[in-house]
């Protein structure tokens, strides 16, 4: 999979100069392959998710969780458990349940560190944290080659662009989709 994604940029990178095609993809096309392989790095990475399910032992669901709460710790900005049940699209009850075999597999403890002593943090295990570096280890070293390729300027482009596209999406979910579907139409 990092391969293939690292492949990814380096035609994505070559594709930068238009007139290596003569101009010939029209600003449509262009879009269209830019989503095509947007939706394609998204399989990718839910691919290369599961695989850190089955090397786990987890079902897909909790290796998402736990992925998303060392994430959050990583960024210094750990999960509540209201939180995580954002981040996956799960109900309150099956995050909770989804909470009690991570915490029993020994992958996450909850904590609580707010003044608020009602508030609780969830953390990762001692345990789980060198496995997960053991495994996204190549990832994260495939993706910072593919990076490199680009300058400090086009990766700022990048993050506004990825930034955009997520607001966007964001947007869509809490307002046209928020009932699970178009709120101008039906099935």
């Amino acid at each position: 999979m990092a391969n293939a994604d690292a492949g990814a940029g380096a035609e994505a990178g070559a594709d930068r100069d238009d007139s290596r095609d003569g101009g010939a993809r029209t600003d449509g096309a262009r879009v269209d392959h830019l989503m095509d392989g947007l939706r394609a790095f998204g399989a990718n990475y839910t691919e290369f998710t599961r695989r850190f399910a089955s090397w786990l032992g987890l079902h897909s669901t909790d290796a998402v969780a736990l992925v998303e709460i060392l994430y959050a710790e990583d960024k210094g900005t750990p999960l509540s458990p209201a939180r995580l049940s954002e981040r996956v699209s799960l109900s309150s009850g099956a995050t909770a349940i989804l909470l009690k075999r991570l915490e029993q597999a020994g992958h996450i403890v909850r904590t609580r560190e707010s003044t608020d002593r009602r508030v609780v943090t969830l953390r990762s295990s001692p345990g789980i944290r060198p496995r997960a570096e053991a495994f996204f280890g190549p990832y994260a070293e495939r993706m910072a080659e593919a990076m490199a390729a680009y300058s400090p300027q086009e990766i700022r482009r990048f993050e506004d662009f990825i930034g955009h596209l997520s607001s966007t999406m964001d947007a869509l979910l809490d307002h046209e989709y928020r009932d699970g579907g178009p709120a101008s139409g039906t099935p």
